[in-house]
């Protein structure tokens, strides 16, 4: 899911607004990893460990990568 998404998801249309309130979540049953960039790259400033450990993560789930971003 992207950022995009999850704003249209919850009536907004500003992605940012949606990526900070994500940010400022500080529970992990909340899946924010697997919230992306519309691009698939991956958030520099992920709350929960940064970019590798979100990608980490999401590798663990099965998603795969091309370089730095999520293959579509």
């Amino acid at each position: 899911m992207t950022y995009g998404q999850v704003a249209k998801a919850i009536n907004t249309h500003d992605a940012r607004r949606a990526g900070q309130a994500l940010h400022a979540n500080k529970d992990s049953n909340v899946p924010c990893h697997r919230v992306v960039f519309a691009d698939g790259h991956l958030a520099p400033k992920y709350a929960f460990g940064g970019a590798e450990e979100q990608k980490k993560i999401l590798v663990a789930e099965g998603v795969k990568f091309v370089g730095d971003k999520v293959s579509r």
